[in-house]
């Protein structure tokens, strides 16, 4: 199910609300797994089961991790069983056709007959509740956490319908207090549909009409300079409008069920280095790279090479959680030497003299490169657009023709107005943190009402990190 649906908007969550408050507190959890368990196996009724197999896995290893009387043995082994099974059913939903496929182009290429390759569906949101659960073990065994107090508790935070399917990557340890008990009030609850409208806008009326931007430029055989520009820079908008819109939607949904989430977007167009970037983007992730993937490889602790090397194998992990393609180690391994250049710089941006709308921008057009990479079909696409950008390939005998569609006066007012957006310190998450007035009512209303029937008129458009 999509939050930006008349299915969600109009009977699922009036419903879930009114069964919700309607219970007593020590059934919500029970009540919250239930429906999002609906709301998961809407798309295919078998990914509930994978997902209950997990959870009650993970659930029963946090058991054996905390026993009393467990020796370090034991204790290691729960852990290394339960990073095995999790990652191992990663793996195969979402790689085994890149790596079946790869090894068979391998073979072709040696002439060696190849093998027949199963078609594997992926399901929706994996890799996060994946790292979900996979945070919980790990902080059990660190001693950062506490075991969860039921099943009901855990599976409620592993199937917690606001960020199932595409984050933000909450840890178990930051919820925990909240599924024991949890207030929810008036001024709480409207600050969460406050949020929420503004993330189902900017996924509507901005991430939408971008998109449609940016696929008619990626798709096109070769555009003019300035059309590879206007569509890099518009699935710059659309991305992030998207997957913040999310983000700020499940936020939303979260507080108004008493629950808080961390932020997961901070104006990270405003950045000035790669470095910075990265503390604003996706800010679940990057913690969970840091802290369970760049520390436990030492970090900045054994000496600059081994620093190096760390962020650039963090980054190319970090692709490939992305998804099984190419593009996606090439993305990673982009940022990852950027990464690298910077922190030989101390940190610094790459040219800290200018001053600093010129360091944003600079930081900004590296992220636009990077972005092409991230959309772009394969390698040789990429590298075509690439051509495109800096006028050093041969037009396709359409390019004339398609400035007619991109600049119209709706598609150049949403680029504007994402481009006023992305560079404002105040953002979405900030701005409900004041009491909710008529004022904001008064904007907020009107926002709603136009976005809905843009959704209306719009084809069916998941969010992009579903598939992720």
């Amino acid at each position: 199910m999509v939050f930006t649906t008349h299915i969600f908007l109009f009977y699922f969550l009036p419903l879930f609300l009114l069964v919700y408050f309607s219970l007593p507190a020590r059934w919500r959890n029970l009540w919250i797994t239930l429906a999002s368990y609906v709301f998961y196996g809407w798309w295919e009724p078998w990914f509930v089961t994978l997902m209950l197999f997990t959870t009650l896995l993970d659930f029963i290893w946090g058991r054996v991790i905390t026993r009393t009387g467990a020796t370090p043995g034991q204790r290691r082994a729960a852990v290394a069983a339960c990073v095995v099974t999790n990652l191992g059913l990663l793996g195969f939903f979402k790689y085994y056709m890149f790596a079946a496929t790869t090894l068979n182009q391998l073979l072709a290429a040696v002439g060696v007959g190849t093998f027949h390759i199963w078609q594997v569906v992926l399901p929706i949101g994996i890799s996060f509740y994946t790292f979900h659960s996979l945070t919980y073990i790990l902080d059990l065994y660190r001693g950062h956490a506490t075991p969860a107090r039921s099943f009901t508790d855990f599976s409620a935070f592993v199937a917690l319908f606001p960020d199932l399917v595409a984050g933000p990557i909450i840890r178990y340890k930051t919820l925990a207090a909240q599924l024991a008990a949890r207030e929810t009030t008036v001024a709480r609850f409207a600050s969460g549909v406050s949020i929420f409208v503004l993330g189902f806008a900017k996924k509507i009326l901005l991430a939408n009409p971008a998109g449609d931007v940016a696929d008619a430029v990626f798709g096109a055989e070769g555009p003019l300079v300035l059309e590879a520009w206007v569509g890099v820079l518009a699935y710059a908008f659309q991305i992030y409008f998207d997957f913040c819109g999310y983000s700020d939607m499940a936020v939303g949904l979260g507080r108004m069920l008493g629950f808080e989430f961390l932020k997961n977007f901070d104006a990270p167009y405003r950045a000035e280095s790669i470095t910075e970037l990265w503390r604003r983007w996706h800010i679940s992730l990057s913690t969970v790279l840091r802290d369970y993937l760049y520390l436990p490889l030492g970090g900045n602790r054994l000496g600059p090479v081994r620093t190096y090397g760390n962020l650039l194998v963090v980054m190319l992990l970090g692709g490939l959680w992305h998804g099984a393609k190419w593009n996606f180690l090439a993305w990673g391994a982009y940022h990852g030497l950027w990464l690298a250049v910077e922190r030989w710089r101390g940190k610094q941006s790459l040219c800290p003299a200018l001053p600093r709308p010129a360091r944003i921008g600079l930081t900004f057009v590296l992220v636009l490169f990077s972005w092409v990479l991230f959309r772009a079909e394969n390698l040789t696409a990429a590298a075509h657009y690439f051509g495109a950008l800096l006028g050093l390939t041969t037009p396709g005998a359409a390019a004339p023709l398609l400035a007619a569609s991109l600049y119209t006066p709706h598609h150049l007012l949403v680029l504007a107005v994402c481009a006023w957006l992305v560079f404002q310190p105040v953002q979405a998450h900030d701005w409900v943190q004041q009491p909710l007035t008529w004022n904001r009512v008064a904007a907020l209303a009107p926002l709603f009402l136009a976005a809905l029937a843009a959704m209306f008129a719009q084809s069916f458009n998941p969010f992009l990190y579903f598939q992720f």
